[in-house]
């Protein structure tokens, strides 16, 4: 329905996400957003999802997607161009609303900023103060009007220190795996229903492949030499990941491994999977609501990790186990990522079938706890801020 039909005027929503699990979830707002107020646009930074569901990227979300504290030095100088920039366009286009989507060393200044000039703002995603650096409720505080959270045990945290918050769950938990549905997928993927399968994520960056694709590599070459029926599966987001890790099994010579490369479906290569190993982030989180038994590795600079490690109050980094309370995934972080860990750890899990299958129940659970209808929590939170603002809704 066009605006002329509905009589209302256009009102553009500032976004920013800045990595592919920001897309998704920002894709999810905005289309529920532009479901209810057909009037409201989205501009702002935007991956391909968000594009897709309507919104006008002024910068690609790859600008933003750099990891760790040393990571980020070199780019500060662009980054801050662009968050001034941006700045200055939205208040330019008098965006009544702003969404900062998870990105929050980026997002959280911006919307400090914006909420100075009267825009209100809605940071969707909370940043892990339950795990690390709680000190930055006061930051939060001051910057946004409104937290998204995804996860149960968020809210209580942004209640206390004043902050209004609105539980919206987890869009993936929608669309959890079932008991059937790794044999139906690996029918998709014409894999045999006997066949050892390995999904192997080493991250949705660029600068994630570029640490960790001859770790991976290795660890699939170990894998190989203990089950040479094995397959692997490695999932990518953009085709200039992908064309990073091509380049990586060149030049380690691991190029004749049975490696299927795929571009997006990362949910279809975790429900195929047996056994997974995966970087840590929102794909730990993915694999558990596709019931893939796993193991978590992650690698930064040393002077990150000291910095991380002074504040981190939990004793894992994996989301899983966040929401377990416990370990129940293993975690091989820094030093203790090696390929010979990872291979062995995902090799103890795919013979030990009762770990498996207690881990895929364990992960069913996770589905029922964060099943909500996110889009619609959100886009009603959307809303509620717009007529806060003034804006015809």
């Amino acid at each position: 329905m066009s605006d002329a039909a509905t009589g209302a005027t256009p009102v553009t929503v500032g976004i920013v996400a800045g990595e592919a699990s920001g897309d998704a979830l920002a894709a999810t707002l905005i289309r529920a957003v532009r479901a209810r107020h057909p009037h409201v646009r989205f501009a702002g930074i935007a991956g391909p999802r968000m594009e897709a569901a309507g919104c006008a990227a002024w910068f690609p979300l790859e600008k933003l997607a750099v990891r760790g504290f040393v990571e980020v030095v070199a780019h500060l100088p662009e980054l801050f161009r662009i968050r001034s920039e941006l700045s200055r366009r939205l208040v330019a286009e008098r965006v009544p609303v702003f969404v900062g989507v998870d990105a929050p060393d980026f997002n959280l200044g911006l919307e400090r900023k914006l909420k100075h000039t009267g825009v209100r703002t809605i940071h969707f995603v909370s940043p892990s103060v339950w795990a690390w650096r709680r000190e930055r409720l006061r930051t939060i505080g001051r910057s946004v009007d409104r937290m998204l959270a995804l996860f149960p045990f968020e809210p209580p945290l942004y209640e206390e220190a004043g902050i209004p918050v609105t539980y919206v769950g987890h869009p993936l938990a929608q669309e959890a795996a079932t008991h059937a549905t790794r044999r139906e997928t690996r029918d998709l993927l014409q894999l045999g229903a006997a066949t050892p399968v390995f999904a192997l994520l080493p991250g949705s960056r660029r600068s994630e492949i570029d640490m960790h694709a001859d770790l991976v590599l290795e660890t699939a070459a170990r894998l190989h030499d203990a089950r040479n029926d094995a397959r692997f599966l490695v999932p990518f987001v953009t085709r200039a990941t992908r064309d990073a890790f091509e380049s990586a099994m060149h030049r380690t010579g691991h190029d004749r491994l049975p490696i299927t490369l795929l571009y997006g479906h990362a949910e279809d290569a975790l429900r195929a999977a047996d056994v997974g190993v995966v970087a840590s982030g929102t794909a730990t989180l993915e694999a558990a609501l596709a019931r893939c038994p796993h193991v978590i590795f992650y690698r930064v600079s040393k002077f990150t990790e000291y910095l991380v490690r002074r504040k981190y109050l939990l004793p894992y980094v994996g989301l899983p186990n966040v929401l377990a309370g416990r370990f129940v995934v293993p975690e091989f972080l820094q030093e203790a990522a090696t390929p010979r860990n990872l291979a062995q750890a995902a090799l103890n899990l795919f013979d030990d079938t009762v770990t498996r299958r207690r881990l895929e129940a364990l992960f069913a659970g996770f589905a029922g706890e964060l099943d909500a209808d996110t889009g619609a929590l959100a886009a009603a939170a959307v809303g509620a801020e717009l007529a806060r603002a003034g804006a015809a809704c």
